[in-house]
């Protein structure tokens, strides 16, 4: 999942258009998906494009996910997107497809959602940035159409400090740092890399500056302080209202390590940063030209802001003021008594039940949970967060329940590992002498692998690496080693029955265990 939980009539053209039908390729409105289940798919696609001249732009999203939702509720249903979808050939990955992770492997993507643009020629241009509102989105996607140069080698120009245009910086600016995947730098060169394109910036485009200054700002590690004299810099962004709203979505996701990292320490000096960012992002959450889950995004970070100096995962913080806690529930509760829109309703109220409870607001949380469970395309993922509280209030008995009850309606293979995993973490945390219940539950997870071919590639293979691990931690007393012992024969018999062509899926399936060992 990403790190924040974020049309009527174009809802369904979305859907019919990333049916792997003809028919529906061909006739549906707005954006011509072509959905892409195995190597040959998109290698169809890539031919197309070369021979039309055209850019790719490659989707790769899930049915549960928020954010993914977002999109399908901000950008995809746009006038300006679906216009603009005629000059790239458009392809969309369902994670859960047959061959979905194996394509994950190839492009290098995990994190749903992710959108890749290519050049005719198939080399990768950029990756957008898909916590960016839908009209900077929509300005990077033109960019890197005009442009057509990959950002790889626009990065190296700006790292050899080579003459950039605006348009390139901006490229820069507005990368998908958080989907990289380490395409372009190491996780651990981001930080320093991103503070020297904005000091190299300087001049270019201030909007682009800030950008990459803010993202350096947030991608130091916890508890790494910065150089304090930039703090008046971050004071002057959160005072000016149109620079803050350009960089939204960076003050709303990295408000608490911005903090931290300029006010590191607790006292007069974050109290007063910490009362900025409050208001910066109040002005946000009340802008009528963002979308409800930026605004509730806003919301979450003032909350998360409130509850800097509680213990880190305080169930009950009483940091948070009066006022925070009634904006809270007055805001969860419109949106889900506004929204109609099935996609608009998956991002925006599970991102409002998540804030509900990170404000210690758990009945109300629960509640609205509860309340969307037979609206919602994808149940299980309130179900999931339904057992995240629970378990949070020690409520053991009924995390439990919702974790299963969640795994059991679960759809898609990948997504079925990925909450069977989850399932099982929390049979081994809350439930660790339930030793039949535990294996019962692994075994399935096996019993499924077997029949995907797609199970030892990318999220799923994470997720059974998760399980083995599990496995491993909880493997203590007689019981459980006889339990695991029957699982890691289960899972032998798994890898023998495997492709003898497809060595990666061999080589992970046989190094699940030993990986732990």
């Amino acid at each position: 999942m990403t790190r924040h939980p974020r049309i009527a009539a174009l809802a369904i053209a979305w859907l019919l258009a990333i049916t792997p039908t003809a028919h529906a390729l061909s006739t549906a409105p707005g954006v011509s998906w072509q959905a892409a289940e195995a190597d040959a798919d998109v290698d169809r696609a890539f031919v197309q494009a070369k021979a039309e001249k055209k850019p790719v732009l490659l989707y790769w999203g899930a049915k549960w996910c928020p954010p993914c939702n977002q999109l399908k509720a901000t950008l995809f249903n746009r006038a300006d997107f679906i216009e603009q979808s005629k000059a790239f050939v458009a392809v969309g990955i369902d994670g859960d497809a047959p061959g979905a992770q194996k394509l994950g492997t190839r492009f290098k993507v995990r994190g749903y959602p992710t959108l890749i643009l290519f050049n005719p020629n198939g080399s990768e241009i950029t990756r957008l940035p898909g916590e960016a509102d839908a009209a900077q989105v929509m300005k990077v996607l033109q960019l890197g159409l005009s442009s057509g140069r990959p950002v790889k080698a626009v990065l190296a120009d700006a790292k050899a400090g080579r003459k950039l245009g605006a348009n390139e910086w901006r490229l820069l600016g507005f990368y998908g740092w958080e989907t990289d995947e380490q395409q372009l730098l190491p996780v651990a060169e981001r930080a320093a890399t991103l503070a020297q394109l904005a000091r190299a910036s300087e001049g270019a485009d201030r909007e682009t500056t800030t950008r990459l200054w803010l993202k350096s700002i947030g991608a130091l590690a916890e508890g790494k302080a910065a150089d304090p004299a930039q703090l008046p810099r971050l004071r002057a962004v959160l005072a000016d209202a149109a620079q803050a709203r350009a960089q939204m979505d960076v003050l709303s996701n990295e408000a608490p390590d911005l903090v931290k990292a300029l006010a590191p320490a607790a006292g007069a000096a974050r109290s007063q940063l910490v009362a900025e960012f409050d208001a910066a992002l109040k002005r946000l959450n009340e802008d009528a030209t963002l979308s409800r889950a930026d605004r509730l995004n806003a919301l979450q970070a003032r909350i998360e802001l409130a509850r800097l100096d509680a213990a880190k995962d305080e169930p009950h913080p009483k940091t948070i003021p009066a006022a925070l806690l009634l904006e809270a529930r007055d805001q969860a509760a419109k949106a889900n008594r506004e929204i109609t829109d099935g996609f608009e309703r998956q991002a925006v109220v599970t991102q409002a039940a998540y804030l509900l409870g990170r404000a210690g607001l758990w009945t109300e949380s629960d509640e609205l949970l509860k309340s969307a469970l037979a609206r919602s395309h994808s149940p299980y993922y309130l179900m999931s967060q339904l057992g995240g509280n629970a378990r949070k209030q020690g409520r053991k008995a009924d995390a439990l329940r919702w974790y299963e009850e969640a795994f059991n309606k679960s759809e898609g293979p990948a997504t079925r590992l990925q909450w069977g995993s989850s399932y099982l973490a929390a049979l081994v945390e809350l439930s660790p002498e339930d030793a039949p219940r535990i294996e019962k539950a692994a075994a399935q997870l096996f019993a499924e692998a077997e029949k995907d071919p797609g199970a030892f590639y990318e999220r799923s293979e994470r997720s059974l690496k998760k399980v083995a691990t599990l496995l491993g931690d909880w493997n203590k007393t007689p019981a459980q080693a006889a339990a695991v012992g029957r699982l890691k024969a289960q899972l032998d018999g798994v890898c023998g029955k495997l492709d003898g062509s497809d060595a990666k899926a061999r080589s992970a399936c046989q190094g699940l265990f030993k990986a732990k060992a």
